[in-house]
Formats: structure tokens, C-alpha cells, sequence
């Protein structure tokens, strides 16, 4: 297993908790379950059948979401073209989720390049508007799509310095994302102590807003570098702990498991290292 690999995963894990759309009267976070795009469609469309104006255009920009979720990017698509006509008389929220989206589908069909219009047209569009939180994900979604690492390191400072100036609580959240997704670029261009510095920062944003999920990725992040910079009985000792939290919730992490095992592989205990790999195994 490559150690980009899991941290990617995770990275996107930890988005994923905290990039709800918003910007409408509709209350998207409480319909939204990102670890079940099909539940969450239904929700949306259940509450489609009763939605009027840009209420309604958020929802179905929604379900393009749960769509590309599924990886029916052409179905994401199809939605997102089908309301675009009402967008010209649409308020600056309904027309914000719709250019945020259609990038989001666009990167998720790996289609960087194309994403990043509309995802620059979604920042400015809220950033005129007001709608702190959705600029910040526009802002977001723009560093995904850049071409380098260093490209990505620059555009997540800049999502860090927007959330950390803003007035909008909820927008404030993306301060943590940042730090994590600053992390993880410097760590894939090898820079590991930098990375280390700016996912302790992460970890302690994600603990005070006690999302006790993320905090525990962000906690495995950190470990995962600690494992990078050779400092084996720190990033094991991390992890163990990682290991008796999601026991003790009834769950098991693979990747835990997996980084266990690639530390006990990198001390040569060959046996500890195969049981961890069969955990993980199980475990996926």
C-alpha cells in the first residue's frame, strides 16, 4: 500500500463531514448522509415534491451531488444542465450550489481542467454575495483541482486565510479542511516535518469543533507522519490508541490497522505486521 493512498482517503473523508451545502431556507445538513448518497437522494427528492423557487434548484443540485457520489457523473450532469435555464432569474445561493456543483462533478469525473471555471465562477458568485460558507468550498474545491502540489499548497492557504477572516461561523469550519489538505500536499512533495506542523493545527481545529470522527482522522494524519518521519513508537502508540477508540465504539478502521502493520513491518516484526494486514483485510 502506497502511504499516499490512505491519506487521500481520509483527506476526503474528512471534506466530506464538512462541506454540506447551504445558502438557501432549506436545511441541507440535516438531509444529507455523505456515507449514503442513495438515502440522501431520497430525502431530497422527498422534499422536492413540496419545494418552490431556489429551494427547489438547490435540492436538485443535490441530487446531482448524490448522483456524482455514486459515480454517475453523466446522471450528475444531465440534472445540473436540466435547471439551467431558471438560473438566470435564480437568487445568488441557487446559482452558487449549481456552478459548485457541476465542478464538483467535473472533478470527481477527472476532469480537473474543466472543473475549475465553474468552480471559479461559484467563489466569485458567493464571495459578492456574502455566502461566506460557500465561497469557502468554492475556494476549496480550486485547490483540489490544481495541477501541482505546490499550486495546491498556495490555494489551500488561501481557503485557510478566507475562513479564518470570516464572519460566518459555518465558514470558519473550512479552517480545518485547510490545514489537513495543506498536510497532505506537503507530505505527497515529501516535506514531512512541514506536514507534521500543519496537521497537529488540523487536529486541534477538528477537536474543538468535536466532531469526534474527524478528530479521530485528523489524530491518524498525524500519526501517518510521525510513521513518514521514522518516529515509529509515537505513530504506533497513536495508532494502538485509534485502534481500542473504534473498538470501544463496536467499529474497526482498516487503515489504522494498515499503518499498525507497516509499522510493525518497519521494526521487522514480520508476524505483528501480518496480523494487522489481516485485520485490515477484514476490516474493508
Amino acid at each position: 500500500m502506497k502511504p499516499r493512498a490512505p491519506a487521500r482517503v481520509l483527506a476526503a473523508l474528512i471534506v466530506c463531514g464538512a462541506t454540506t451545502a447551504a445558502g438557501g431556507a432549506i436545511d441541507l445538513d440535516a438531509l444529507w448522509d455523505f456515507a449514503q448518497p442513495q438515502q440522501s437522494e431520497q430525502r431530497f427528492r422527498a422534499a422536492l415534491a413540496s419545494a418552490q423557487g431556489d429551494d427547489a434548484l438547490i435540492l436538485r443540485t443535490q441530487i446531482a451531488r448524490s448522483d456524482s457520489l455514486r459515480g454517475q457523473s453523466e446522471a450528475a450532469l444531465a440534472e445540473l444542465d436540466a435547471i439551467e435555464p431558471q438560473l438566470a432569474t435564480a437568487g445568488a445561493a441557487a446559482r452558487v450550489h449549481a456552478r459548485l456543483e457541476r465542478g464538483r462533478v467535473l472533478r470527481s469525473a477527472l476532469r480537473p481542467a474543466d472543473a475549475a471555471v465553474p468552480l471559479q465562477q461559484a467563489f466569485e458568485l458567493a464571495d459578492r454575495a456574502q455566502l461566506e460558507f460557500l465561497a469557502t468550498d468554492a475556494l476549496h474545491m480550486l485547490a483540489l483541482v490544481q495541477p501541482t502540489l505546490e499550486a495546491q499548497i498556495a490555494m489551500n492557504r488561501r481557503v485557510l486565510a478566507y475562513a479564518r477572516n470570516a464572519r460566518d461561523p459555518r465558514a470558519r469550519r473550512w479552517e480545518a479542511v485547510a490545514l489537513n489538505n495543506i498536510g497532505v500536499a506537503l507530505n505527497e512533495a515529501g516535506r514531512h516535518e512541514e506536514a507534521l506542523a500543519e496537521l497537529r493545527q488540523a487536529q486541534t481545529a477538528y477537536e474543538r469543533l468535536g466532531r469526534v470522527r474527524n478528530a479521530r482522522v485528523a489524530r491518524w494524519m498525524v500519526a501517518h507522519t510521525l510513521r513518514l518521519l521514522g518516529r515509529l513508537p509515537e505513530a504506533l502508540s497513536m495508532q494502538r490508541a485509534l485502534e481500542v477508540e473504534w473498538a470501544a465504539d463496536g467499529q474497526a478502521d482498516a487503515a489504522v490497522f494498515d499503518e499498525i502493520a507497516l509499522i510493525h513491518a518497519a521494526r521487522g516484526e514480520a508476524e505483528r505486521a501480518a496480523y494487522y494486514r489481516a485485520l485490515a483485510a477484514r476490516a474493508r
